[in-house]
């Protein structure tokens, strides 16, 4: 049996001992639901790829356009599952170049922050054009360039008045679009001339092959949630299920949707249009139908708008956050959003929609895109390979590194088979990325990426900042439904003292505590205590410490809880020097967790320096009057009862039973009896008595249904975690 120590600096760095500082201006409020999620995906998809680009690629491939949107959709699912990990891993405001600037170090961050926000802005632009078109519906002489800077500043505004507003916007337009578009596939699909699909490549299976690079653009918006990852409630859920969701959606529509395009429409009429999808309603539902895809369309394009302005502007804040453009742009205004980074993102839009065609857009979008999904695959491999313990996504990428590496193939492919002047614009991209780092950057970082972390394994450097920064992330993301915290603290063993000289005897005392069952060996629980100690890994806040080790053949977490009335002074040492210094801590919290999961152990340290960052946190510790108040302190209120069975009361129906008879509520379970001075680890098997104190553990609306049968109080706190 052997242990590990970790260094665990839990606490938020400040922006000058930590050049990885996440925010030296506030966090961004996280109002993004699981729905709000998926509008932005799709909301973001479903708009010039299906308004507006089908009636260009049709004169560039005739029917075959519809492999070309399938094929482009499955090439996408590679580096959107790496995109998936790494923004369950870091959901920072960035989304790509956060990811590539964490694994691939400043150099890379600067290329692809300036190459993701050119291509976001581009995105947005495209379709800023079609809602030009589609508004130009209803004029004569429509002056489409003045209505798509007009929409700008508008959506400038509102995304200027705060997330939440451009959330509830962007739900709004995308039920309204999913509604229109049902209809659109459901009167059309009986109007199909199949006929339409007899010359199905007249120009060659080649140009259905360059036009996947084109057609990518459709699917580009699913990859702006990463991009706005920091407002996303619960984003280890939410961020994977609303990526693929997204997906799935959009690809059954631009099938369907194609195919009523292709099947109503001559072809000529097709091959010379910007408003395909209304032109098709017009053959088959007459001005009425028109009308209604006119205004899906508009919908479409503004929801398109909207998240684009969204989730651009984010890439001026997180590069400003980490010293890479000028730190006005990392500031947040009055409506907790990026002012500074929304007006210029804004501005950049306005230009290229002055000075750019439509299909150069869609050209230069999707191939800038490519480029940063294969630089993605490979983010996913060096962040894997650099064995990072506080790296912890959420969702992992499947079939690791197959995965992976066919993504970065698949990317590379397309981007091949694009005219030279698209990669010409993506190599100029690169090129102005690294000018702007060695010109500006260079000399404001000091860090660097996970791929250090790599070297090290070779022998080179490693940089510790990296691992600083992702734990202060694992502290923020909270547990996973799964960690046993509330388990491991109904049932840790107390050591309640008024005072004690030696932290080596009370190390001893919580080892000994912990290895009761004989499975662990007391001595080498306390020696690997008093080593990370020694040596620094023992994180201490406030008035407590907390001494941990993960233990190798360990199945579940262990914890022994210390509460030392008059304090006791501990020393604590140094990884990098010789240096000691002091600390009074009446709370000690001594963490035991398996070897094999580091991350678990990690979410655990991170939960317990909540519990002791809390402001009433030292108060109630030294107020709890026993065991079971000392628990509280730790235990939300809402996950968590305790109490005693009387005679005469409705609790008396529970004395005399045996525990497995109880029927108590699925996600409800005893945790812990206690019987006098003797504490009872419980059993199906356990009968409980008249007096017997107990806690119950469970999910929040199993606890309520216990507390209402037995007649209990209230939780003095029902308010649930911000990721329930």
């Amino acid at each position: 049996m052997s242990y590990t120590i970790d260094s665990a600096n839990l606490g938020r760095p400040d922006d000058l001992a930590n050049p990885m500082a996440t925010s030296s201006n506030g966090h961004l409020k996280k109002d993004i639901t699981l729905f709000g999620a998926f509008a932005i995906a799709l909301g973001t998809t479903i708009s010039s790829g299906f308004f507006l680009l089908p009636g260009i690629a049709f004169e560039q491939a005739g029917p075959a356009i519809l492999v070309a949107y399938l094929v482009a959709g499955l090439v996408i699912i590679p580096p959107l599952m790496c995109k998936a990990e790494l923004a369950t891993a870091m959901p920072r405001s960035g989304g790509v170049y956060f990811y590539l600037d964490r694994s691939l170090g400043p150099m890379a961050g600067s290329v692809t922050g300036l190459g993701t926000w050119i291509s976001l802005s581009l995105k947005t632009s495209f379709a800023l054009v079609g809602s030009g078109y589609y508004i130009g519906l209803f004029m004569d002489d429509p002056p489409v360039l003045l209505i798509a800077i007009g929409l700008a500043l508008a959506f400038m505004s509102l995304n200027i008045l705060g997330t939440a507003k451009t959330s509830l916007a962007q739900n709004i337009l995308v039920v309204g679009v999913l509604t229109l578009l049902t209809w659109f596939v459901i009167f059309g699909m009986p109007e199909i001339q199949y006929e339409h699909f007899r010359n199905f490549a007249p120009e060659g299976t080649g140009s259905v092959v360059s036009l996947v690079g084109v057609v990518m653009i459709s699917y580009m918006g699913i990859s702006k949630l990463a991009s706005v990852a920091e407002e996303i409630r619960n984003p280890e859920r939410n961020i994977p299920i609303g990526i693929f969701l997204a997906l799935g959606v959009a690809i059954l529509i631009y099938m369907l949707g194609l195919a009523v395009m292709i099947g109503v429409m001559p072809a000529e009429n097709l091959a010379n249009t910007y408003t395909p999808a209304a032109d098709a309603a017009a053959i088959f539902a007459g001005p009425t139908g028109r009308t209604f895809i006119a205004i899906a369309a508009i919908a479409s394009f503004l929801s398109v708008a909207n998240a684009g302005i969204l989730s651009a502007s984010r890439y001026p804040l997180a590069m400003a956050r980490d010293h890479l453009v000028p730190i006005a742009f990392r500031r947040i205004g009055r409506f907790n959003t990026p002012t500074n980074a929304i007006v210029i993102t804004t501005f950049l839009i306005i230009l290229e929609v002055a000075l750019l065609d439509p299909l150069v857009i869609a050209k230069y979008a999707g191939t800038t895109k490519m480029l940063l999904f294969a630089l993605l695959c490979i983010a996913v491999i060096v962040m894997r390979e650099s064995r990072i313990n506080s790296y912890d996504p959420g969702f992992r990428t499947p079939l690791y590194p197959w995965i992976p590496l066919l993504g970065f193939a698949l990317c590379i492919s397309v981007i091949g088979f694009l005219k030279w002047q698209a990669a010409v614009f993506a190599l100029g991209l690169i090129a102005v990325g690294i000018a702007w780092f060695l010109w500006y950057a260079r000399g404001r970082v000091r860090r660097y990426g996970a791929i250090y972390h790599v070297f090290s394994r070779l022998g080179e450097n490693r940089f510790d900042p990296l691992d600083i920064e992702l734990r202060e992330i694992i502290k923020e993301k909270g547990l996973r439904k799964a960690d046993p915290f509330d388990e491991i603290v109904a049932i840790a063993p107390i050591i309640n003292l008024d005072s004690i000289d030696d932290f080596g005897t009370l190390a001893r005392n919580a080892a000994e505590q912990l290895a009761k069952d004989g499975l662990l060996d007391a001595d080498e629980l306390a020696d690997g205590f008093l080593q990370g100690t020694r040596v620094g890994a023992t994180p201490v806040s406030g008035n407590a410490a907390l001494p941990h080790i993960r233990i190798e053949g360990l199945t579940t977490p262990r914890l022994a809880i210390a509460r030392i009335r008059n304090g006791l002074e501990i020393t604590i040492g140094s990884a990098i020097s010789d240096e000691e210094k002091k600390a009074t801590v009446q709370a000690i919290f001594f963490l035991v967790s398996p070897q094999e999961d580091p991350a678990q152990h990690l979410r655990l340290l991170a939960k317990l320096a909540g519990c002791v960052e809390e402001e009433q946190f030292e108060t109630h510790w030294a107020e709890a009057r026993d065991d079971a108040a000392i628990r509280e302190v730790l235990l939300r209120d809402d996950r968590y009862l305790s109490f005693a069975l009387q005679r005469n009361t409705p609790r008396e129906s529970w004395i005399g039973r045996h525990i497995r008879d109880l029927e108590l509520p699925e996600g409800c379970l005893v945790a812990l009896v206690q019987r006098g001075d003797e504490t009872i680890v419980p059993r199906g098997s356990t009968v409980l008595d008249h007096g017997d104190a107990l806690i119950l553990i469970g999910e929040p609306d199993c606890i309520q249904a216990v507390r209402e049968l037995l007649e209990l109080a209230p939780p003095k706190n029902t308010e649930p975690l911000e990721d329930d």
